[in-house]
Formats: structure tokens, C-alpha cells, sequence
């Protein structure tokens, strides 16, 4: 049995951040990405593929798509690494393909709470992007989440989209 999985993905991205020694926005995770021994690779790719990852010879693989926002690479880079944290021996035996992320349209495969793996990276990603630790710190204060002008600084200083950061806030509130 893989203890690895029962672990929460949100509780996984935080202990990494520690890890890592990271404390403060944005997340580089392009710098966690390596320093986990993986190689990123950015490449045009069909505007619904937004990356994946496999493994080959031992080294992890991301594959990111180069035509789509830098916020969206972030992001693909997050969910893979949440992939290779806690699902590392479906890599080991095949590549992992990505379509374009819904965290808060879901498909109907993902609403029906039965695509646990990508339920799964997407949490991690969202934790690892805008960890809870120093989201609560910006969020001690009133905070009004249907200010824009905040609402986009924040969103800026993290590097996602201002609806991922609405996705989390209303997460952790």
C-alpha cells in the first residue's frame, strides 16, 4: 500500500515549501522543479494539452506549453510536480498527459469525484502556488474579495490568475 498517497496533497505542498526553505511570493517553482532533479522542457503544444510528465531514465520530465500564459505554465508546473510527490509509481510506467486544468470549472469526469489523481494535483498546485501560511498573513486584514484593484495586486504578487486566487481565498475563508 502507498502511504504516500494517503497523505493530504495540500499538507504535501507546504511540507515541500519547507523543504524548500520558501517563505515568501511568488513560489519559484520553476527552482523547487529543479532542485527535485526535474528537467523542464517548454514547447508549443495544442492549445488544450497544458503539459505532463514522465519520467526517463530516471529523471523526471515536464513537458509545459510555451503558448500559454505565464501564470498557466506556473500552474502546469505545480500540478506535475504534485504528480511526481504523489503518484510517482504510475510515472515510472507511463507518461502523464495533462489537458487544460479546470480547478474551478470542472469536467464531468473531475465533478463526479472519481478522477481522484488530478483532483489530487490540482489541490497540491493551488497550495503550492498560494500557500494557506502566507495567504492568511495578507488576509488577517479586512479584505473585501469583490475589490478588483486588490484583488489583482494580490493575484500579481503571486503570479496566478485573479480567479485562482478567488478560488482560494473563498477556500480558505
Amino acid at each position: 500500500m502507498n502511504t504516500t498517497v494517503m497523505l493530504k496533497p495540500r499538507e504535501l505542498a507546504i511540507d515541500l515549501l519547507r523543504v524548500q526553505n520558501i517563505r515568501s511570493a511568488p513560489v519559484p517553482v520553476d527552482k523547487i522543479a529543479k532542485a527535485m532533479g526535474v528537467q523542464l522542457k517548454f514547447s508549443p503544444l495544442d492549445d488544450e494539452l497544458s503539459g505532463m510528465i514522465f519520467i526517463k531514465n530516471g529523471t523526471p520530465i515536464i513537458g509545459v506549453n510555451s503558448l500559454h500564459h505565464p501564470n498557466r505554465q506556473r500552474f502546469t508546473i505545480a500540478h506535475e510536480l504534485g504528480h511526481l510527490v504523489m503518484h510517482r509509481e504510475i510515472l515510472e510506467n507511463e507518461v502523464h498527459v495533462d489537458k487544460q486544468f479546470r480547478i474551478l470549472m470542472r469536467d464531468g469526469v473531475a465533478a463526479t469525484g472519481t478522477d481522484t489523481i488530478e483532483i489530487d494535483a490540482n489541490r497540491f498546485a493551488a497550495e503550492l502556488l498560494l500557500p494557506s501560511f502566507l495567504l492568511d498573513e495578507l488576509l488577517i486584514k479586512e479584505f473585501d474579495i469583490d475589490d478588483e484593484g486588490p484583488l489583482e495586486a494580490l493575484a500579481k504578487k503571486f503570479k496566478v490568475s485573479k480567479q485562482m486566487l478567488e478560488y482560494r481565498i473563498r477556500a480558505i475563508k
